[in-house]
């Protein structure tokens, strides 16, 4: 029985990731590896880029807008963000996107330095299958980090009924999903639960990927999606797009000033009104705003500071800088139909002064 339950939420995941991948170039797959076949120096007019699954449906929308006024085509490969990181260090890609900044050990990897350019911000939010509930569900950051720590396993368990009193919750047994690959969506995930538990922290711990006590592994935010929705009892971690598109429930989560606060643009927005960094690192987990969601993050995309490498064309770099530049301000127009938070001024303060240091041969790219 789950050898065929692990193919049903296999294929669901593939079908899932498949409907929703990026189509902005004719479509591309969702593969490990992306295919450099499309990266070559002589197109000017083709860019590849791969990494957060988180990024895709905003991406999606972005790239393909972009398409109509400029003909430049985006292949964007939607592997994790993880896989988006490890194919800029290989150099099979123009831009990797990543939910996570790159870490000490990713950075000493790189041939050169990388800037991080902020691009979007959006919600992690927390899913589940409980068809029998029509209320929307509250938890507290204990009782969220005891269900995925494996200590809470019964939704009628009596912390989660405590926190939702006027609900019937079933005896249902708490099926955890996670992600498989190395995630952006898991490092802001894992984040925050280091942040309010103890106990996850000396654990778990954070990262982009983690040894987790319990759970099923989806690849991509896809997979974890399709996995919970085909799964009574249900629950998992994924941006609040693909939630919203696959319609599935998902809870309000206490923050730190003790609210119950709804995923969406306002909330999130209100998380990420903070100064940001020159280079762009920061986490928005665990808010300190009232208002704030406290599962939020930014996104980013990352590439080489000097983009003088291989057999990299000057005309081929001034368009991907173009893109991205475009995706900071006119492209933000497309955040809040996709429930992503548009950048806040500081932000795009910062990704403007991060795209002026961006040089070929030595000299600004942008003049």
């Amino acid at each position: 029985m789950k050898i065929l339950k692990s193919i049903a939420l296999s294929g669901l995941a593939f079908a899932i990731a498949g409907s929703m991948l990026l189509t902005s170039c004719g479509g591309s797959g969702n593969a490990s590896k992306a295919d450099s076949s499309a990266n070559t120096a002589g197109d000017a007019n083709n860019i590849l880029g791969a990494g957060s699954t988180f990024d895709n449906p905003l991406f999606s929308k972005m790239f393909s807008e972009y398409n109509k006024t400029n003909g430049l085509k985006v292949n964007y490969q939607s592997i994790g963000s993880g896989g988006g990181i490890q194919q800029l260090t290989a150099k099979t890609v123009d831009f990797g996107a990543s939910d996570a900044p790159l870490n000490g050990k990713q950075d000493s990897a790189l041939s050169g330095p990388a800037i991080h350019i902020p691009v979007t911000a959006g919600a992690v939010v927390v899913t589940y299958n409980l068809p029998d509930v029509k209320d929307t569900l509250m938890l507290t950051p204990d009782v969220l980090a005891k269900i995925f720590l494996g200590k809470i396993t019964k939704w009628n368990d009596p912390a989660i009924q405590a926190i939702n009193k006027s609900v019937k919750l079933p005896a249902t047994g708490i099926v955890v999903s996670h992600r498989s690959d190395g995630s952006g969506t898991t490092n802001i995930f894992t984040t925050y639960l280091t942040k309010v538990s103890k106990d996850w922290e000396a654990g778990p711990g954070k990262g982009s990927s983690v040894n987790w006590p319990v759970g099923l592994g989806g690849k991509g935010n896809e997979g974890v999606a399709g996995s919970v929705k085909q799964t009574p009892g249900g629950i998992g971690y994924v941006e609040l797009a693909y939630a919203i598109q696959n319609n599935m429930a998902f809870a309000k989560m206490q923050n730190k000033a003790g609210k119950f606060i709804t995923p969406s643009i306002a909330s999130v927005t209100a998380a990420a009104n903070i100064d940001i960094p020159a280079d762009a690192k920061v986490s928005l987990t665990n808010t300190d705003a009232a208002d704030g969601y406290p599962i939020s993050g930014l996104s980013w995309i990352i590439i080489y500071k000097e983009q003088k490498y291989g057999d990299r064309a000057m005309d081929k770099v001034t368009k991907m800088v173009k893109l991205i530049q475009w995706m900071v301000h006119d492209g933000q127009q497309f955040s809040a139909p996709l429930n992503y938070a548009p950048l806040s001024d500081k932000a795009v303060s910062v990704a403007d002064a991060q795209l002026k240091s961006i040089t070929f041969d030595g000299k600004p790219v942008l003049q």
